[in-house]
């Protein structure tokens, strides 16, 4: 077993508890949706919840790899209820701060010579950063067309 460096450890289960708050975000997101007869919605969240859910997977791989263990709990509360607006809102700010903080991991590892983890990090770097367009996308469209737009997100 390889034993790695505490602050890279301990970014990459801050990342995974980061992914853990998004998996179980978008699962319940994806739910309240397909309640609410949000079907073509309620997919882009389940989707972008299977992707989480991959991350955090590779995270606590990685994880088990240097020696550390891997958390199994979410950084946040998980809220429930909101207005199809305040979801997205909740979804773009998870984003920005995963963003945020595999930048900072990247370099941090990069500095502390592991590139396994720097490259895991710039990873799922690409794949949040679509994830916040396609949130900030979908906001416009809320923003600009209201109840028009979400008509069309109704139905599967």
């Amino acid at each position: 077993m390889v034993k790695g460096s505490k602050k890279v450890i301990d970014l990459l289960n801050e990342g995974r508890a980061r992914e853990l708050t998004a998996v179980l975000t978008y699962m319940a997101q994806h739910y309240e949706l397909a309640n609410d007869d949000y079907g073509k919605l309620a997919k882009v969240l389940k989707d972008t919840g299977i992707t989480e859910m991959k991350h955090a997977e590779a995270l606590a791989e990685r994880i088990l790899f240097l020696g550390g263990v891997p958390t199994t709990k979410p950084d946040a509360e998980i809220k429930r209820g909101e207005k199809i607006a305040a979801k997205i809102a909740t979804d773009i700010a998870l984003e920005e701060g995963a963003v945020k903080l595999y930048n900072e991991a990247a370099v941090v590892c990069a500095a502390e010579r592991d590139h396994v983890s720097k490259d895991i990090f710039e990873k799922l770097l690409g794949d949040e950063n679509e994830h916040l367009d396609m949130f900030i996308n979908i906001k416009e469209h809320i923003d600009q067309l209201g109840g028009q737009y979400l008509v069309t997100l109704t139905g599967k």
